[in-house]
């Protein structure tokens, strides 16, 4: 599958070319020294993207058992969000918190000055929309840092393909790289999938994920406000658009694809799907109101995820198998706690009307563990003890499968894996070069709405 764009194959191929030799270049010129925080007492971190998950992601890093760690240094695009963040992580974790003024960076450029704040084995971490998490990546490797990562960390063939060479970068330099797949680091859901391989409910042959709810955090977006350019309009409402985050398909759904997919210890072939808008008053966003997808596995074996955001209908939130000797609950109602649990026939459900049928539960001692904290202990063991760490391949691989589906639903069209990682539409392939004043990646159409997907109609791009 490749994309039509309007000025045909000579654009194409430039951008395919200049990218390769983009991220060639760059990696050529990188020749830091090896040097680990490991060989010192205090990890120090920078925070890069100081929004909701950028500020949990940092605490959790302060809170880990295998400190000490000390943030010194951070950067956003909004001095408000910056601001925010660092109030909070001071009253919270005092001492550990150490950025004075001159180490708070505003700008598309100030990842560089937070990372030049670090020693080569210290830790950023990358909370900005997706869409920028190469170019950031990127840098890092350059410095020398170790890596966490927010997810989903691509959002398009073009970028997958790209940091699966950056992360094969990274693991030849020894830089430990954590992805915020958080779920893979749940004591309980790894205890249940060991016990799925043993065959406990025998082999899998479906796999159901639902994420159903009111419409949450950028979902929905109306015209662009007076006050605000449509560059930061876009970044701020990251969720809106394809471009910076893969929309609510991408951002939301990503974990429960990615949890099945580990249960089923294999990523689909193909997807095909459909979505639409229904009630959308004002709000001229990219998103589709409702998802339904079909993802099938190379042995034929399904995953039906349903997503909705719409106000009024009925809410679920959960991930289940079903195999031949019974079922299980990955999840249910939120991703942490898992409650996962294993049944012996086909009533997995998240409510207690079959509890007499449960075969095995996780411990309460497994289900307490905080995922969001344990997948920080891990990183952080692993830069102390000099391990091998490296979760880009895996994270990338997640990204894509998620937006195969998200592009099925968005073409109409079946999608197989190979085509959505070899697809050349790249949704924002200058977004390194962005400043605060730059044109958005997106731009109205003439009757002053966003493009939109049109199954059917656009089949060779999203939009």
């Amino acid at each position: 599958m490749t994309d039509t764009p309007s000025r045909g194959v000579t654009r194409r191929e430039a951008l395919k070319t200049t990218g390769k030799v983009a991220v060639a270049s760059t990696l050529a010129a990188l020749a830091t020294p090896q040097i680990y925080a490991g060989e010192k007492n205090t990890i120090q971190v920078a925070l890069v993207g100081c929004g909701g998950r950028g500020t949990g992601a940092a605490e959790d890093a302060l809170r880990s058992k295998n400190g000490p760690t000390k943030l010194v240094a951070m950067a956003d695009v909004f001095p408000n969000r910056l601001k925010d963040s660092y109030g909070h992580l001071s009253r919270n974790l005092g001492q550990q918190v150490d950025v004075p003024e001159d180490r708070k960076f505003i700008d598309f450029n100030a990842y560089k000055n937070a990372m030049d704040c670090l020693r080569p084995g210290d830790v950023v971490i990358l909370t900005t929309p997706p869409a920028f998490r190469w170019a950031h990546f990127t840098y890092a490797i350059s410095k020398g840092l170790n890596v966490f990562m927010e997810k989903p960390i691509t959002v398009d063939g073009p970028s997958t393909r790209r940091m699966l060479k950056l992360g094969e970068e990274a693991k030849k330099r020894n830089l430990k790289v954590g992805v915020g797949l958080m779920c893979r680091h749940c004591p309980a859901r790894g205890e249940m999938f060991k016990k799925i391989k043993d065959g406990l409910i025998g082999d899998l042959t479906l796999l159901r994920a639902y994420r159903q709810h009111n419409p949450v955090a950028f979902f929905l977006s109306p015209p662009k406000p007076a006050g605000i350019s449509e560059l930061m309009y876009q970044v701020q409402r990251f969720h809106s658009f394809l471009w910076a985050s893969g929309g609510c398909y991408s951002d939301f759904y990503i974990h429960n694809i990615d949890e099945c997919c580990w249960m089923k210890d294999a990523w689909p072939v193909e997807a095909r799907a459909a979505g639409g808008r229904h009630y959308r008053d004002n709000s001229i966003d990219q998103n589709f109101d409702v998802y339904s997808v079909e993802y099938t596995f190379a042995d034929g074996t399904k995953l039906l995820l349903e997503g909705r955001c719409m106000n009024g209908c009925d809410q679920q939130f959960a991930s289940l198998a079903h195999g031949t000797k019974g079922s299980a609950v990955i999840s249910s109602n939120s991703h942490w706690p898992s409650s996962c649990r294993l049944l012996k026939n086909q009533h997995a459900s998240t409510g207690r009307k079959y509890q007499k049928d449960i075969i095995w539960k996780c411990g309460p001692e497994k289900s307490e563990d905080n995922p969001y904290r344990v997948e920080w202990d891990h990183l952080l063991e692993a830069i102390r003890q000099d391990k091998p760490y490296n979760e880009v391949e895996r994270g990338a691989q997640a990204s894509l499968v998620t937006a195969m589906g998200r592009m099925a639903a968005h073409t109409g069209q079946v999608v197989s894996y190979d085509q959505m990682l070899n697809c050349e539409h790249e949704f924002a392939p200058d977004v390194d070069k962005l400043k605060m004043d730059s044109p958005a990646p997106l731009q109205l159409s003439s009757d002053g709405k966003y493009p939109m997907p049109e199954p059917g109609r656009k089949t060779k791009r999203e939009y």
